[in-house]
């Protein structure tokens, strides 16, 4: 069986892998930020900043789709 890039897009490969990875990379920079005994307020922001990022990531993500009739 041939792999055609029409079929390659339909799964959606490189979003999802990219939502994926997002992901990882906020539960480890929020479990850094959990374990630090007294954050300051850069390190509030640089996590405020990755975590509300989130939201635009997924947004992109569910709008790439396409509209499928």
């Amino acid at each position: 069986m041939k792999l055609t890039p029409q079929q390659l897009d339909a799964w959606r490969i490189v979003p999802r892998l990219l939502v994926a990875m997002y992901g990882v990379m906020v539960w480890r920079i929020v479990e850094w930020f959990m374990t630090l005994p007294d954050p300051t307020a850069p390190q509030s922001a640089f996590v405020s900043t990755v975590v509300g990022a989130g939201a635009a990531w997924f947004g992109l993500y569910v709008n790439s789709g396409g509209n499928r009739e």
